[in-house]
């Protein structure tokens, strides 16, 4: 979906200092990343540029679960957990312009307890995704925190063993608890369990829920689970009481228009319901998801709402806003980003608009 001012704001938004709340480790590596860990480990993912591209053409959500597991498989060591980390967080900070994001990374499928002959250790694991967040800041400027997510298509095991990764081998960083995979199957009420456990040690609650099924699901999510944000939320604009329900609470959505439409979420970006969750005055937070993967970056992401919101350079920066206030990010980081925020639309609207009293 291409408008004229869609494209116009294309600079403002790439230059935007911007924060990620819904945006997957593993699914964060571009091909770049992904084709030197398939040259590590040849097998099933193309290491050649131009193949992994039409590797990456889903056919729908359940083909999108295959294709990513086989990247998740070419992480077989700490080396390629520190090198993916690291890789990723240059691309986000020098291609997106982020200054802080919570990545959601998902131990158990690099720890492999059903077969840890494949596996690491949690100790090796958390001891490679801090270094790495560690050396991005120090390099990049960028603050990264972690959300450990349960990957549902492996059931209640895997939550116990997520739990316990959070709880007795938690990284610093770790500031939240989610849950991902297929919603289709894994109903959210077995893991409330879970969620009140990590609630009780300090994490926050943010569910992936009405990404591929109905409001029930977000419903669950938010009562069950307790969820403080909801991970895509896509069908909540079908039922108006629950869309009143997150106006009033302030429960934001992290809303993923590409990925929606990848995964066949939603037929077409026209029909996205983005504009229902804004018009109904619930938080909207922009993400990219797996962007790689989807063939989008979170700047395009940008772009894509603000031609559905009808947004101007000044909507564009309140989006940007929204995500650094429903983040949980230390106080200090989110009033630095959000002043980085405001001076970069004062800076742009001085270069756009000079005179005698810009400055310049």
């Amino acid at each position: 979906m291409t408008t004229a001012a869609h494209t116009s704001l294309a600079p403002f938004i790439k230059g935007l200092p911007k924060a990620e709340l819904h945006v997957h480790h593993v699914g964060s590596a571009s091909a770049r990343i992904v084709s030197e860990l398939a040259s590590r480990h040849p097998g099933t993912v193309p290491s050649d540029l131009e193949e992994l591209r039409a590797f990456y053409e889903f056919r729908d959500f359940a083909h999108f679960i295959e294709v990513y597991l086989a990247v998740v498989a070419l992480i077989r060591t700490p080396e390629d957990i520190h090198y993916l980390t690291y890789e990723v967080a240059r691309e986000m900070a020098t291609e997106q312009s982020l200054r802080y994001a919570e990545l959601t990374c998902t131990p158990y499928t690099s720890v492999r307890p059903d077969d840890p002959d494949l596996g690491m250790p949690i100790e090796a694991f958390t001891e490679a995704i801090e270094s790495a967040r560690r050396e991005a800041e120090r390099d990049f400027g960028l603050v990264l925190r972690w959300i450990y997510d349960i990957p549902g298509e492996f059931g209640v095991p895997s939550a116990d063993a997520t739990l316990g990764y959070a709880l007795d081998h938690g990284p610093e960083g770790l500031v939240a608890f989610g849950l991902g995979g297929p919603e289709i199957g894994v109903p959210r009420p077995q893991f409330q369990s879970h969620f009140e456990r990590a609630r009780a040690a300090g994490l926050h609650s943010v569910p992936h829920a009405g990404e591929t099924t109905g409001p029930q699901t977000v419903w669950d999510s938010l009562t069950l689970l307790r969820a403080e944000r909801i991970g895509h939320g896509t069908s909540s604009a079908q039922d108006p009481r629950l869309l009143e329900h997150l106006a009033e609470t302030g429960v934001p959505l992290e809303v993923c228009p590409s990925s929606n439409i990848a995964t066949r979420a939603v037929a077409t970006l026209e029909e996205h319901p983005i504009r229902a969750f804004r018009d109904a005055g619930v938080t909207v937070t922009v993400n990219s998801d797996d962007p790689p993967m989807f063939g989008t970056t979170l700047n395009r992401e940008y772009e894509i709402a603000a031609a559905l919101l009808g947004l101007d350079e000044a909507g564009v920066a309140e989006l940007a806003r929204a995500a650094v206030r429903a983040s949980f990010a230390p106080d200090d980081v989110r009033r630095r980003v959000l002043g980085e925020i405001d001076a970069y639309v004062e800076g742009h609207a001085g270069r756009a608009a000079p005179g005698p009293s810009s400055g310049q």
